[in-house]
């Protein structure tokens, strides 16, 4: 299956996902593709986490390009992040805080 450019983030929860969702994604210097992709949903999940983890591999581009791209972070985004923390902020027209979009729930949901 071709992979296509999506990000997740464990601040994507929204109706009929898990209430939690602990995502640790392994990576290595010289390594394009994570080595490792774990989900915990704390119990709150309808959906099994291996099924949770897959997914997330199939219709994300995890390469280090791939985030950098579909989060937009070659942009000058970053000043007003040194101030109240990085995240649980809204995503902002210009990029900024990109990472909290949820922009992948539909994406999501088609894949279960």
């Amino acid at each position: 299956m071709a992979r296509k450019n999506y990000l997740f983030t464990s601040e994507s929860v929204s109706e009929g996902h898990p209430d939690k969702l602990c995502d640790i994604i392994s990576d290595a210097i010289g390594v394009a593709e994570p080595l490792s992709i774990y989900a915990d949903t704390y119990g709150t999940g309808a959906v099994d986490e291996v099924k949770i983890e897959r997914a997330i591999a199939e219709v994300m581009d995890l390469t280090p390009r791939g985030i950098r791209e579909h989060l937009g972070l070659n942009k000058p985004i970053y000043q007003r992040t040194a101030a109240y923390g990085h995240f649980g902020r809204a995503p902002e027209a210009d990029g900024g805080f990109s990472w909290e979009k949820i922009d992948l729930i539909d994406v999501l949901k088609r894949v279960f």
